[in-house]
């Protein structure tokens, strides 16, 4: 059994004696952010490296403290596993201890690690959403719903055995070692533009919602052309007899120039492939260069079978 003390009963001791030992296993921007007077700090994941070096202090315990009492917990069951029996959890951890009236030192802000695995658990669980309900292939979908589904798992099991294993992964991040460098600023920066970025484009690819009565319509009397963006090899297996081919390994390496030879500006241009998935980076594409393209969502064969028709190869 842990022993545990009170913020009060801490206050108590700190006021008889000053020589007692505190560890802090917060990450080093959470303790710079704020810390109780008179504490050290060993981040948890370091704790095992330095247990060899630890004293108790007069009365001969090792006093733990961490946010709100988990972390801190665990480090007193580490060091009772690696021979420490005199150990004490401080419970409430520094928010407690801060409400009690404990003195503490002030740092500048940052944000704690629990609210980064929020954050992390809630950002994966929705690009996973995204992706399953926009991902333009069946491996896309299938790979979003394992990422929201691995999350809510990962996230039943910390509750259950009160461990975290992303806690202990984002812990180790170079924002939540130091806050005096500028890089940490950057860093973080760079992920949250990152993860903007790749959500924006998710959403970006959406296909038209054209009917294919009317986008046949279109191509029919000449107000819209239709391009297939499938390679070569499968254009001369079969395509349809309206559409032109342009396939996309060629139309990323294409300047504005070249399509301007081969696209009319003043038509719509559907986009087409085999299941719907490529044509939306040919749309994305085109689009970049001022055509009004459209990426439809049926590949090759729905298209036949909605009443395209396939050309004659003979």
């Amino acid at each position: 059994m842990i022993e545990t003390v009170s913020p009060k009963q801490l206050l108590s001791c700190i006021q008889k004696s000053n020589s007692i030992k505190i560890i802090d296993v917060r990450t080093p921007a959470e303790f710079d952010e704020i810390h109780i007077q008179n504490v050290e700090n060993i981040p948890l994941d370091q704790l095992d490296a330095a247990t060899s070096d630890l004293n108790p202090g007069e009365d001969g315990f090792l006093y733990f403290i961490c946010q709100s009492g988990g972390r801190s917990r665990r480090a007193c069951e580490a060091m009772m596993t690696a021979g420490f029996t005199k150990v004490i959890n401080i419970e409430g951890g520094t928010i407690a201890c801060e409400a009690a009236g404990l003195p503490v030192v002030r740092g500048l802000k940052t944000i704690s690690l629990e609210r980064q695995v929020r954050i992390s658990a809630g950002a994966l669980v929705f690009t996973g959403v995204l992706m399953a309900s926009c991902g333009t292939s069946y491996g896309m979908q299938s790979a979003g719903l394992f990422v929201a589904g691995f999350i809510g798992a990962g996230l039943v099991f910390a509750g259950i055995t009160d461990t975290c294993g992303m806690a202990m992964i984002i812990a180790k991040m170079p924002w939540n070692q130091s806050r005096s460098s500028k890089t940490t600023c950057r860093t973080t920066g760079l992920l949250i533009a990152l993860f903007i970025g790749t959500n924006c484009s998710l959403f970006a690819a959406t296909h038209t919602k054209d009917s294919l009565i009317d986008a046949r319509h279109k191509i029919m009397n000449q107000s819209a052309i239709l391009i297939d963006v499938r390679e070569p090899s499968e254009w001369s297996g079969g395509h349809l007899a309206l559409a032109q081919s342009l396939p996309l390994s060629e139309l990323r390496t294409s300047t504005e120039n070249k399509l301007d030879g081969r696209l009319p500006r003043g038509k719509i241009i559907y986009c087409h492939c085999l299941s719907g998935g490529r044509c939306l980076e040919a749309s994305r594409i085109l689009s970049s260069y001022g055509y009004d393209a459209r990426a439809l969502r049926p590949g090759y064969t729905d298209l036949i079978d909605a009443g395209f028709v396939q050309a004659d190869n003979k």
